[in-house]
């Protein structure tokens, strides 16, 4: 039985519990980063959060808790994720605002896309692989380009200089290959909207 075939099963469950979580650790992450000068502690917070994005998906398969609550509050939670986690970091000068604003304008038209997908009434897509590749690559490329920078500009030291370099070749392929997959769902959406059109017609 798929996830989208189990009945609701209310608010009060362990997924959505982690997913609050997730949300409440998000303004402790900016606190950190800007109140603070212990950068290292906030990048290792939101490589947690981050790393953490597919529990409340496992749980909520796993003990049957699957809500109509945590299929809204998950994905916010996510892209609040990303949107917070890369504006912060390029605000702190840990990344170019060029970088953070190629992978932001893409996370908008996904997330605008998704809206309108939904309003039209389109099947569910499943998320491509190599989509989870490049969030994941992203998602990490973040809190270690937050990692090799220093409060107040202080010099870097060596290990940093070696990491920034590798972070930013992670960082240009998933940059690249999350653009390539948004191109990649153009057929998927164009079926789901199909599929959940005819599902309409036939009720």
């Amino acid at each position: 039985m798929s996830a989208d075939d189990q009945g609701d099963a209310g608010w009060l469950t362990w997924p959505n519990l982690v997913t609050l979580v997730r949300l409440a650790l998000l303004p402790v992450f900016v606190w950190i980063l800007f109140s603070t000068d212990h950068r290292a502690v906030a990048a290792w917070l939101l490589a947690s959060l981050g790393a953490t994005d597919w529990i409340d998906g496992y749980l909520a398969r796993r003990l049957h808790q699957v809500s109509n609550v945590g299929k809204v509050i998950d994905p916010v939670a996510d892209r609040l994720l990303v949107i917070v986690g890369l504006l912060s970091v390029a605000a702190a000068a840990g990344v170019p605002w060029w970088f953070a604003l190629i992978t932001l304008t893409r996370e908008l038209i996904v997330s605008l896309l998704t809206l309108l997908l939904a309003a039209l009434g389109a099947a569910r897509i499943d998320v491509l692989w190599w989509g989870k590749v490049s969030t994941f690559a992203l998602m990490t490329t973040y809190p270690l380009f937050l990692l090799t920078t220093n409060p107040h500009h202080a010099a870097l030291v060596a290990w940093q200089h070696w990491t920034r370099e590798g972070t930013w070749v992670i960082g240009l392929l998933g940059l690249a290959l999350s653009w390539l997959v948004l191109f990649g769902y153009v057929r998927p959406a164009l079926r789901a909207l199909r599929s959940g059109r005819r599902g309409r017609q036939i009720l």
